[in-house]
């Protein structure tokens, strides 16, 4: 769950900068850390409960991603949204995505879909429970773990890199709406899709399932 602070909470199963990184990652992506807005370190380790050190290595990193930007003697300030740079990285998506759900419908097992399940079942519970960083860290490795199957690692690792890319601020805005719950939903019907393997379906579902990054998670309406 997200704490009062704002900040979500350390994933323990990673190393500490690690877990650092990706409590903060979150919170700037679903936007509860907003545009513009300045963070120190000191700050941000008080509020984890961890030395300055591995919150700055974190800021590093981040800012490598686009995501912050050093502020010298302040702190970091998280990057303003590009939103044609959102429209971009979403079109390159659909041109990669939603062909490779197809191509994997004709070889999808049994054995893949109840992996997959899993994951998507993870991430319906983090969207009841509002859990906005379980829920992408869970779309992350459903999405991955697809694209995975078909066994070419640099399909995955681009897809990866675009999704560490992409800012979805208008994500906490969707909690307690019928449109989270029906975007995880749609992970079940894509599992659904490809265990009958029906090819076209599933390729658009994912077209419309990707579009979501610019409509409802860019906090816009989609047309």
């Amino acid at each position: 769950m997200t704490s009062a602070s704002g900040i979500v909470p350390l994933d323990k199963s990673a190393s500490l900068r690690e877990r650092v990184e990706q409590a903060i990652a979150a919170a700037i992506v679903s936007g509860e850390m907003a545009p513009g807005e300045l963070f120190s370190a000191p700050g941000l380790a008080a509020r984890f409960g961890v030395s300055a050190t591995p919150v700055r290595e974190a800021m590093l990193h981040l800012e490598k991603r686009g995501l912050v930007r050093t502020v010298r003697n302040k702190g970091f300030r998280v990057t303003e949204v590009d939103s044609d740079a959102l429209a971009r990285l979403a079109e390159v998506r659909q041109l990669l995505e939603p062909p490779a759900m197809a191509q994997l419908a004709a070889r999808f097992t049994d054995a893949m879909a109840a992996e997959a399940r899993t994951l998507a079942t993870r991430i319906v519970t983090g969207a009841e429970q509002q859990d906005l960083a379980a829920y992408l860290e869970a779309d992350r490795a459903f999405h991955l773990l697809l694209l995975g199957y078909l066994d070419n690692k640099y399909l995955v690792e681009i897809v990866a890199d675009l999704r560490e890319r992409t800012r979805l601020v208008g994500l906490k805005s969707l909690l307690n709406t019928d449109r989270l719950e029906a975007s995880a939903d749609e992970h079940h019907e894509i599992v659904d899709l490809l265990q009958a393997h029906d090819a076209r379906a599933v390729e658009q579902l994912m077209r419309r399932h990707i579009g979501h990054v610019t409509g409802w998670w860019s906090g816009e309406d989609e047309r």
